[in-house]
């Protein structure tokens, strides 16, 4: 009986790995959809839908973009966890998605049921500063902020991506700082424009216009390179601060169970796409730059994010308001 009962088990998982090959073998057969679980525009949407482009062509199926933002990115994230693991729907993630089960009181969905599958892009995180501010670089802003009652930093709200950078100023280099928290990057940079607060940090294709008009000052770069279409901003690991590495990224998970040659396959489109020279050439210009890479790539930058930024959040004890 022992001897039938492990036969049983070998075949039957034979013929699961037989169907999930079949299966991998016909997809895509019909329309794919990705989730964008932010409003048209932003650097995830712009990221997005670039890689789509090139995706779908290289797949054969259209790939429609569906944006559903809330809920600090898990309204859309839900949708997707909670999809068919069949191929058909996929998630734009970001650093959210990673961070929010860490931060919010109660998930509508557990971490483990969204997987990595491949990494699309960053649009790094800039430093600023009003445009009369008298430091000129982050070494002189910290200092400045250790003296009096600190300085006032603005957010996009609790667990946004400025809120970390914020949190990485203090926690690593004791930068004196209170936190203001906006609805939205767009009021931050307004906020500091009118010299309501002392500094912010945005995604690089929202502030390169506001840098080349001169209406904002720049400080450092906050990701692992400068930025290809403002080259004359150093990075904060250039001055002296390499703790300070955050990016606004764009990548694609999956729901948990999607057939790995699915994810394989998805991810090799999306690789592919990410390298086409005139796609490379559009976005850099914007400010976005391309990554994309394999799945193991993918895991693992999540897996050191997710470590990193929990570490960030238990060191400042960050809390859904």
């Amino acid at each position: 009986m022992r001897l039938n009962s492990i036969t049983a088990l070998i075949v039957g998982l034979a013929a699961s790995l037989v169907c999930q090959v079949a299966s991998a073998q016909a997809w895509p057969n019909k329309t794919i959809h990705w989730v964008v679980p932010f409003a048209v525009g932003g650097a995830n949407d712009l990221m997005a839908r670039a890689a789509a482009e090139g995706a779908a062509k290289l797949l054969g199926q259209a790939i429609v973009i569906d944006n559903k933002p809330g809920a600090g990115a898990t309204l859309g994230s839900n949708i997707v966890a909670k999809s068919p693991a069949d191929g058909y729907t996929f998630l734009i993630s970001a650093a959210g998605v990673i961070s929010n089960s860490m931060i919010k009181k109660t998930m509508p969905y557990s971490d483990s049921d969204l997987v990595p599958v491949v990494m699309i892009g960053v649009a790094p995180s800039v430093i600023l500063v009003p445009a009369n501010a008298p430091y000129k670089d982050l070494k002189e802003f910290i200092a400045a902020s250790k003296t009096g009652q600190g300085f006032h930093w603005a957010t996009a709200g609790t667990g946004s991506t400025p809120h970390f950078v914020a949190g990485l100023l203090l926690t690593k280099y004791g930068a004196k700082i209170d936190i203001v928290p906006y609805k939205s990057g767009s009021e931050s940079i307004t906020a500091v424009m009118g010299d309501q607060v002392e500094a912010t940090s945005e995604a690089s294709i929202v502030v390169l216009p506001f840098l080349r008009s001169g209406k904002l000052k720049a400080l450092a770069t906050t990701w692992t390179k400068r930025i290809a279409a403002y080259p004359q901003l150093t990075t904060a690991a250039e001055q002296g601060f390499p703790e300070i590495r955050i990016a606004h990224w764009a990548g694609l998970h999956a729901p948990n169970g999607t057939p790995d040659a699915i994810l394989d396959k998805m991810a090799a489109a999306v690789d592919t796409a990410m390298k086409d020279a005139a796609t490379v050439a559009r976005l850099e210009a914007m400010g976005i730059e391309l990554v994309g890479g394999n799945r193991a790539n993918f895991v693992k930058f999540v897996d050191e994010e997710r470590a990193r930024l929990g570490g960030v959040v238990k060191a400042t004890q960050m809390k859904e308001d």
